[in-house]
């Protein structure tokens, strides 16, 4: 784990804990382990600069890549082809677990670290749901200088 950096953040109804950020492997991958609430996920977006694979752990999900939709399970792998437009959420009833990879892991780093709330290290359970809304345009300014584009429905932003 990086020294400076709490390991865990919350964003977009998601827990993404780094069980390695890019620094970590020389530059080559970040690893982490997500937990997603129902209904929850990430919106559609791309990122030429990071390739992206989901492996399953626990539930039922719905990836959109490139305007297919794929349903996912326990066991299934969904790799995202560099620069696809995608986007995923649990279509299950409970928490869904997933491990995602991304290489070389800079964009995603940068990113979740900046745009997700820090969360105490160890923290391995979803936050009580929040009354506030997310603040989609401070979002998406985070995603543009990290290398992440959301493609989001218009009047929201961009």
């Amino acid at each position: 784990m990086s020294a400076l950096q709490a390991d865990t953040y919350y964003l977009f109804g998601n827990l993404f804990c780094f069980h390695a950020h890019s620094a970590d492997t020389g530059g080559a991958y970040c690893l982490i382990e997500t937990l997603t609430a129902p209904g929850a996920g990430a919106p559609p977006n791309r990122h030429p600069d990071d390739d992206q694979a989901f492996y399953i752990l626990e539930g039922l999900f719905e990836f959109m890549v490139d305007g297919e939709t794929v349903q996912a399970q326990a066991g299934s792998f969904v790799k995202i082809p560099t620069g696809a437009i995608h986007a995923f959420r649990n279509i299950g009833s409970t928490p869904g677990r997933l491990l995602i990879i991304n290489s070389p892991g800079r964009v995603h780093d940068g990113f979740f670290t900046e745009a997700g709330e820090a969360m105490p290290v160890g923290t391995r359970d979803l936050p009580p749901p929040g009354g506030h809304p997310q603040d989609m345009p401070r979002v998406v300014e985070i995603g543009r200088r990290n290398g992440l584009e959301f493609l989001l429905p218009d009047g929201e932003a961009h």
